[in-house]
C-alpha cells in the first residue's frame, strides 16, 4: 500500500523567480489553489480591497463584487472564530521594518487584533543598527549569529530599538479609518477603537562574554522573559512590544539576537504560534511556494545543511546531534530524546525565569539566534529562518509560519485561508499515524466494535478485518490505538472509498478524527486520486462539514455498487480532491 509522502524540494530564494510575474503581482509559479483561494489571488484581493484587476481576462465573465467579499468572508470565518484568544508571537524582520511594506503589515496586525488575537512584537532591527554606524564612520562586526557590540554599536542600537518602538506605537495609535465607519452611527462612540501596545522591561539579559576568545562586547543572551508582565498587557487589550535590548542583574543594556529573542518568547509563552515576517519565500524548483512541511521535514533539511550552514550546525548542536543521527537512521526513540532536549529549555521558560527552576542557568542558548554574514549575504537562502522554526516547534510550538512580508496581505491570507500564503512548519501534525499491521487488529476492533453494534458501522468479522487491514491507517499513542480509517482505491475511476473512520470514546472531541481524515486525503492525492465517496447512515453532518455533499449512487464506481447492501438504507457521498504540494523531500535539497 503506498503511503503518502511529499513530493517538493526546498529552495531558499531572496527574490522571485525571473520571468514569473502575474498581473497582480505575485510570481505565477505558486502552488495551485482552492477556487475559492485562486479567485481572491488572481483578482488583486488585498486586505479589506475587493475588485477586478480589470484587463479583460480572456473572456472570463465579470464577478460581482459584493458576492466575491461575501464569499471571501464566509471562507475566512471558521479561521477568525479559531483564531480569537490565541497568542501569536511576531518576528518582524529588520528589512520589512526598513522596507515600504511596513505600514500595511501594521495595518494587518491592527485588523487580526480587532479580531481578537493577542500579539507580541519582536521588531528586528540589524538593517537600522548597521545604517547608524556606516553614517558615523563604523563597520558593522560579527561573529558566527551574533553582532560585536562596542560602545559605537551600543548606542547605535538603543537609538534603532527606540524608533523602532516609538513608530510602532504611532503607527497602532490611529485605529480604524473613522471615514468608514460614520454609516454606522454616531462616531463618538468609536473614538475608543485604537490599539493599545504596551512595552517595558521584559527582558533579562546577560553578557555573551568571551567566547573562543571573542569578546562579544555589549552582546547579550535572553537569560529571562517576564511572562506574567506581558500576559498582564495582553489580556488588558494590549499589543506588546518585545525590543531586543535586554537589562542585565548589574544594569547595563545589551544587545539581544532578535530572533534569540522572538524564539524565547514563543517557548516562554507558550504561543499557539510564532510568525516569522520576512523579504521573500521558500519555494521549490519549480518556483512554487511550499506551503507545508512537517517538523521531521524540516528538521532533516536542516541537518543536510549542517555542513555548509554554521546556523544549521548550531542547530543540530543545540537539538542534540545524537538525536538528529538517530531520527535519520528512523531510531524512533532517540528521535524523541533530541526533542526532550529542546523541551528541557522551553520548560525552563514556562515559569518566566529563564533558569532551570531557579536553580542555575542552562549551558547554551535559551533562545535560537540567527543572523551574522551568513544570513546577511543569504547563501543558505532562508535556511537560518526554517532552523528557528524548527527549533520551536520541538520546544513545543504548534506551528510556525515564515510568510513574505512584502506580499501585501500576506499575513491574512496565511491565517485565513486554507493554504496559505507561506511555508508552515508543524509540530506532530500526524503524530503517531501509520498503516496498520496485523498487531493492531484487536487495537482497531476495540474502537469499531461499540459503532459497530449500534449500526453507525458495517459489521466485520476478525477475517474480513484481517484481509483489508493493508488498507487501513491508526493513529498509536502510548502503545495503543486510538483512531482509524480506511481507504479503499478504485484507480480505473480515480477515486476511492473512506470507511471505518473512527476515535476511541477518551480521545473524541479533540480533532483526531480530522488529523486521520486529512491524512487519509492525502495519501488519496499520492495514489492520483481525484474524489473520495463514502457510505453513511448516521455520520453524515460530520462529512459534510468537511467538504463531502451528498450524490446518487451512480456516482458511486460500478465495481463497489455491485457490493452495496442496500438493505442499510446508506446514503452517498461525495468529495472532490483539491491538489496541494503540502511538503519537501529530503533527497534534492537545493539553494538557488
Amino acid at each position: 500500500m503506498a503511503t503518502w509522502t511529499p513530493g517538493a524540494r526546498l529552495a531558499g530564494e531572496l527574490s522571485r523567480p525571473v520571468g514569473h510575474a502575474a498581473a497582480n503581482g505575485l510570481p505565477s509559479g505558486r502552488l495551485p489553489r482552492v477556487a475559492a483561494t485562486r479567485r481572491w489571488r488572481g483578482r488583486g484581493v488585498r486586505c479589506c480591497a475587493v475588485g477586478n484587476s480589470g484587463s479583460g481576462g480572456g473572456g472570463a465573465a465579470a464577478v460581482n463584487p459584493g458576492e466575491e467579499f461575501v464569499g471571501f468572508f464566509r471562507e475566512a470565518w471558521p479561521y477568525i472564530r479559531g483564531h480569537r484568544g490565541s497568542t501569536f508571537v511576531v518576528v518582524i524582520s529588520s528589512e520589512v521594518m526598513s522596507g515600504p511594506h511596513f505600514d500595511r503589515v501594521l495595518q494587518d496586525i491592527s485588523l487580526l487584533h480587532g479580531l481578537g488575537i493577542k500579539f507580541v512584537l519582536v521588531p528586528g532591527t540589524h538593517v537600522q543598527i548597521d545604517k547608524l554606524l556606516s553614517e558615523r564612520g563604523k563597520k558593522a562586526k560579527y561573529v558566527g549569529q551574533y553582532r560585536i557590540t562596542d560602545s559605537d554599536s551600543l548606542e547605535a542600537a538603543m537609538e534603532a530599538a527606540g524608533r523602532i518602538r516609538l513608530t510602532i506605537e504611532a503607527k497602532l495609535s490611529p485605529g480604524p479609518p473613522m471615514l468608514n465607519l460614520r454609516r454606522h452611527g454616531v462616531i463618538g462612540r468609536w473614538h475608543g477603537l485604537v490599539d493599545n501596545v504596551a512595552s517595558g522591561n521584559f527582558l533579562g539579559a546577560k553578557r555573551r562574554g568571551v567566547v573562543n576568545g571573542i569578546d562579544y562586547g555589549f552582546t547579550g543572551e535572553v537569560k529571562k522573559v517576564d511572562v506574567s508582565r506581558i500576559r498582564e498587557r495582553l489580556d488588558s487589550d494590549s499589543i506588546v512590544v518585545v525590543s531586543n535590548m535586554g537589562y542585565s542583574s548589574s544594569g547595563e543594556v545589551l544587545n539581544c539576537n532578535t530572533y534569540e529573542v522572538a524564539t524565547a518568547c514563543a517557548l516562554a509563552m507558550e504561543a499557539d504560534k510564532l510568525v516569522c515576517i520576512i523579504d521573500g519565500q521558500i519555494f521549490d524548483e519549480h518556483g512554487r511556494v511550499i506551503h507545508f512541511m512537517s517538523i521531521e521535514e524540516a528538521d532533516l533539511l536542516i541537518r543536510k545543511r549542517a555542513k555548509q550552514s554554521d546556523i544549521a550546525a548550531n542547530y543540530v548542536k543545540v537539538v542534540d546531534e545524537e538525536g538528529i543521527n538517530s531520527l535519520q537512521k528512523g531510531d524512533y526513540k532517540s528521535s524523541l530524546n533530541a526533542r526532550a532536549h529542546v523541551n528541557g529549555y522551553a520548560a525552563s521558560f514556562q515559569n518566566g525565569l529563564g533558569f532551570n527552576n531557579g536553580n542555575g542557568i542552562y549551558s547554551g542558548e535559551q533562545g535560537f539566534a540567527i543572523g551574522g554574514e551568513e544570513r546577511l549575504s543569504r547563501s543558505n537562502g532562508y535556511l537560518s529562518e526554517l532552523a528557528a522554526a524548527a527549533y520551536v516547534c520541538h520546544g513545543g510550538v504548534q506551528r510556525v509560519h515564515i510568510i513574505d512580508g512584502t506580499v501585501d496581505g500576506s499575513l491574512l491570507l496565511e491565517l485565513f485561508t486554507r493554504d496559505g500564503a507561506g511555508t508552515m512548519i508543524a509540530r506532530d501534525v500526524y503524530e503517531g499515524t501509520r498503516i496498520a499491521t496485523a498487531e493492531d487488529l484487536s487495537g482497531i476492533r476495540k474502537i469499531i466494535r461499540p459503532l459497530e453494534d449500534s449500526g453507525v458501522l458495517v459489521r466485520r468479522t476478525d477475517t474480513e478485518l484481517l484481509e483489508s487491514l493493508n488498507s487501513f491507517y491508526v493513529v498509536e499513542r502510548d502503545g495503543s490505538i486510538i483512531a482509524c480509517a480506511a481507504l479503499f482505491p478504485f484507480p480505473e475511476e480515480k477515486s476511492g472509498e473512506v470507511a471505518a473512520i473512527a476515535v476511541s470514546e477518551e480521545c473524541r472531541g479533540r480533532g483526531q478524527g480530522d488529523k486521520l481524515l486529512d491524512y487519509v486525503e492525502k495519501v488519496a492525492l499520492s495514489l492520483g486520486l481525484e474524489k473520495l465517496f463514502l457510505l453513511t447512515t448516521r455520520t453524515a453532518d460530520w462529512f459534510v462539514r468537511r467538504g463531502f455533499s451528498e450524490c446518487s449512487i451512480e456516482s458511486i464506481p460500478e465495481q463497489r455498487r455491485k457490493r452495496i447492501n442496500v438493505s442499510r438504507g446508506s446514503k452517498y457521498y461525495i468529495k472532490q480532491l483539491q491538489p496541494k504540494h503540502a511538503g519537501v523531500t529530503n533527497n534534492n535539497f537545493i539553494i538557488r
